[in-house]
């Protein structure tokens, strides 16, 4: 079956054909199980020389495991972790964060994703008073759920301020990649280097089958975490499928070029559906996202030919992502099928 690429979300993205080929290249013969492979030893080796070598690389399935077990290995049942209202952490991952780390989500009103030093303020108080949690964690998520994105001066601002209340910050990394080469900067210059302290990196939205990467940039914070992990039942006996393809996705910079691809076919959707009068594009469009209200009643008639999520269902709001996969033909066709159905050819050019 021939599926048409839509605009729903980048995990909906088929893999990357190099990283295909390179777990096709590790499936044959026996290796040592659950990580103690040259293969996963060569993956955190290729994660080192973006990151430095003072680092904790541990690799499990999905997002939601790399926030929460990250989260747990820095954190006890009586603290709280600060973040956006909109935040995958708390909307988006089921309760998950609470169940497993016994943390309090503490959140922050952010209309474009972002946290600010002003809003994590608010939550920091009741230091030692035992009828409050505890602040411990602030997390943000680098590119934002809206698709902004943080400059390493915006990010270096909260990390600093945190660190003087003894906090840790988490970046939910989901898609560093796009927000990496947004900013034209290399991923050690949006992390170790503007004081991130732990980092779930992404590889599934960026062409990798699955997985992602937790990664510790102070390794004392990660001295008990293969227990976390196991107990987490993230611990994957083959893991030198993960670990190959994570080694194909950092070799000779492919995960630049993915994002850098998805980052332009979301400015290229942009420059499209700005002609057509009846959308209106609610944020600045920094990575692989394109937020836009429409006519609530055309949105059924569309998601028919072209499948995409309702962000917001009382102002009708939409969200559009674009993908390594996605080609400027794609997005020709959803332009002209949004022009057709809202009646703004002529507004096309």
């Amino acid at each position: 079956m021939n599926l048409s690429r839509g605009f729903a979300s980048d995990n909906n993205a088929g893999v990357h054909p190099d990283i295909f080929k390179a777990m096709q290249s590790v499936n044959s013969g026996h290796t040592i199980a659950y990580g103690d492979d040259p293969y996963t030893k060569a993956a955190i080796e290729a994660f080192k020389k973006h990151f430095g070598e003072n680092i904790d690389v541990y690799f499990v399935f999905n997002g939601t495991a790399a926030n929460v077990l990250g989260i747990k290995a820095i954190t006890k049942s009586y603290h709280s972790v600060i973040c956006s209202d909109l935040a995958h952490l708390h909307v988006d991952e089921c309760g998950a964060p609470e169940k497993y780390t016994g943390c309090k989500l503490l959140t922050v009103p952010s209309p474009d994703g972002k946290l600010s030093v002003e809003g994590i303020q608010q939550h920091l108080h009741g230091f030692g008073f035992e009828h409050h949690a505890q602040p411990k964690v602030v997390s943000i998520t680098q590119s934002t759920e809206m698709g902004t994105v943080y400059t390493p001066a915006q990010i270096r601002k909260i990390t600093d301020f945190v660190h003087e209340y003894r906090l840790y910050l988490h970046m939910d990394g989901a898609r560093i990649a796009n927000a990496a080469a947004s900013l034209n900067c290399s991923l050690r210059e949006v992390t170790v280097d503007v004081g991130v302290d732990l980092l779930s990196f992404g590889g599934t939205k960026n062409g990798m089958m699955f997985g992602e990467a937790i990664i510790f940039f102070n390794p004392q914070h990660s001295g008990e975490f293969k227990y976390i992990r196991k107990q987490g039942m993230q611990l994957g006996s083959k893991m030198r499928f993960v670990s190959a393809q994570f080694s194909a996705l950092l070799k000779d910079d492919l995960w630049l070029q993915n994002s850098r691809h998805a980052n332009r076919m979301a400015k290229y959707l942009e420059q499209k559906v700005r002609k057509i009068t009846q959308i209106k594009i609610t944020q600045p469009v920094e990575a692989n996202a394109v937020f836009a209200i429409i006519p609530k009643e055309y949105i059924p008639i569309l998601q028919k030919e072209f499948f995409f999520y309702v962000w917001n269902e009382k102002s009708s709001e939409v969200r559009w992502m674009t993908s390594f996969d996605t080609t400027p033909e794609d997005i020709d066709k959803f332009a002209d099928c949004l022009g057709e159905v809202l009646q703004g050819t002529d507004n096309l050019s």
